[in-house]
């Protein structure tokens, strides 16, 4: 199915944020004019327009006190209309509490599409994304208030490139424990001394395991554990100040399709089990800046314990993630099931820790459970 191009939607403070005679928005009817060109022609005056600059003016429009405007006033102001303001979903409230055993409703996606007119669950999503027709403020407030379907919506007609946005959980140990535990052997066989490097003979530590000795294992091990605590950093902040970068976000469809890649989908359909945890290629992606500064800050037996640690916390991290979205947990890990689901329902302000909150309290974004 074809994706058109509809009128642009906006929201309230898209419209509030401009009251000046330089930009003058107002709405009317659920439509969002802007009569910037008109406001030194306005017969009554430009202090009049200005007055209700930002805002709604159909009830000042009827006011016969005030004046009364005709239906010719009404055509001419069509001629100033840039589109419309959006209905919101209110799915996310502060109210919200998570369930011992929560399985959502399944969204109507014709009901839904037919009330916001944001994204359109039966085609799709990419395409919709970049021929994007509403502002980044209704993107945000849109995309923040989830969607449920039993299976998952389509980013790509094609499915060849469809293939690649789904992943299972279990495809994450899979290909990352075997890379962190090569990593590791090789952090302590080069504590020992030089070995070839990793695309020149990637299984060499397998058949060196025989000659570690305890000491370089005793000096991988702290490495390793640094990587663990660095994840715990990485973690919180990529959460915090790279998916959730709403507030520095350009107006622009182009960076409101890479967020919705990389975070906007997962908090739009919070339960679909094929995009809970990253894509392998994505992943690669996000690790290599990285992986290639602590090859530069520290020797390279360090780095790979490091990076190892760092692996083996993201394996952990992954695989745990999906299981507070879709398993039953003990004590612990059923407490950050309801920390996490509140960060999606509740508050996403909030609450960016997954497997701790260490650095929410660091931090102050606790989220209240």
């Amino acid at each position: 199915m074809a994706v058109t191009k509809r009128v642009c939607i906006y929201t309230e403070e898209d419209v509030a944020n401009h009251k000046s005679a330089k930009s003058c928005w107002i709405t009317c009817r659920g439509k969002v004019y802007d009569v910037t060109g008109f406001v030194p022609d306005h017969p009554g005056g430009d202090d009049l327009i200005l007055a209700h600059a930002g805002t709604d003016v159909e009830s000042i429009m009827k006011d016969g006190d005030s004046h009364d405007h005709s239906d010719s006033a009404y055509d001419m102001l069509e001629e100033y209309v840039i589109g419309r303001l959006g209905t919101e979903a209110t799915v996310v409230r502060d109210d919200w509490e998570a369930p011992d055993d929560f399985h959502p409703e399944d969204t109507n996606s014709a009901e839904d599409f037919e009330k916001t007119q944001f994204l359109d669950l039966r085609t799709p999503l990419l395409q919709q994304m970049w021929q994007a027709n509403f502002s980044k403020s209704y993107y945000l407030k849109q995309v923040h208030q989830p969607r449920h379907l039993q299976e998952s919506a389509r980013l790509f007609a094609y499915d060849i490139f469809e293939v690649c946005t789904r992943t299972v959980w279990y495809a994450v140990p899979l290909i990352w424990l075997p890379i962190t535990a090569n990593l590791f052997l090789r952090s302590m066989l080069q504590f020992n001394g030089p070995i070839p490097t990793f695309l020149s003979n990637p299984l060499l530590p397998l058949s060196l395991t025989s000659t570690v000795t305890l000491d370089a294992f005793a000096k991988t091990l702290p490495c390793f554990f640094l990587g663990n605590f660095i994840w715990t950093i990485l973690e919180y902040g990529m959460h915090r100040f790279l998916f959730h970068i709403d507030e520095f976000l350009p107006d622009h469809y182009a960076f409101l399709t890479l967020h919705f890649l990389l975070h906007g989908i997962h908090h739009y359909m919070p339960m679909d089990r094929l995009r809970l945890v990253m894509p392998p290629v994505m992943f690669g992606i996000l690790q290599a800046p990285f992986t290639r500064l602590a090859y530069i800050l520290f020797p390279t037996p360090v780095a790979n314990g490091i990076i190892a640690g760092s692996f083996a916390f993201y394996v952990l991290y992954d695989c745990m993630h999906y299981a507070l979205h879709h398993t039953k947990l003990p004590a612990y890990l059923r407490h950050m099931k309801k920390y996490h689901l509140a960060h999606h329902y509740k508050n996403f302000e909030l609450g960016f820790g997954v497997t701790s909150k260490i650095w929410d309290y660091v931090f102050k974004t606790v989220l209240p459970v």
